[in-house]
């Protein structure tokens, strides 16, 4: 009989942000979220769980799914609470649309692309996340979970 052997990994509790400090929603497209009860990044993860869901909220909004499956992975990505939503569009732009993606990610190789991103758009080099600080992202990725329908964690 096989053992299993327990996560040494612990679990951390996903941040839950206003949808309004997602990056990059307009004011006009917080209020169509808003009048689809989306006020949460855990709402719109909770209403955006299948294919056919985010078809019905894209056109329910009358907007394409590419935007909805951006604001998705967006805020996945903030449910890590040192990311959270001041650092989910960072990661997006270097390529990473999900904690489990950022849980299996070498440190130093996202590290450099961050740091790229951040020479090649702002032209400055000192507002890249120090190596530890992208760490402690992928840590907390690890132990993040998957969000149930309810809003909870499943291990």
């Amino acid at each position: 009989m096989a053992t299993v052997k327990p996560s040494s990994q612990p679990v951390v509790r996903s941040r839950n942000c206003p949808i309004a400090q997602l990056p990059g929603l307009s004011a006009q497209d917080q209020a169509k979220l808003a009048n689809h009860g989306i006020h949460t990044t855990f709402d719109l993860l909770q209403q955006t769980e299948t294919p056919a869901q985010k078809q019905a909220i894209a056109t329910a909004l009358q907007i394409h799914i590419q935007h909805i499956n951006k604001w998705v992975a967006l805020a996945d990505l903030a449910r890590i609470p040192e990311v959270g939503c001041e650092h989910c569009g960072l990661l997006l732009h270097a390529g990473i649309a999900s904690p489990a993606q950022l849980a299996q990610v070498p440190i130093h190789r996202l590290h450099r692309q961050i740091l790229k991103l951040q020479v090649a758009t702002m032209q400055r080099q000192d507002l890249c996340p120090s190596v530890d600080q992208v760490s402690r992202w992928i840590q907390q990725a690890k132990g993040v979970g998957v969000l149930n329908t309810q809003g909870k964690q499943k291990a």
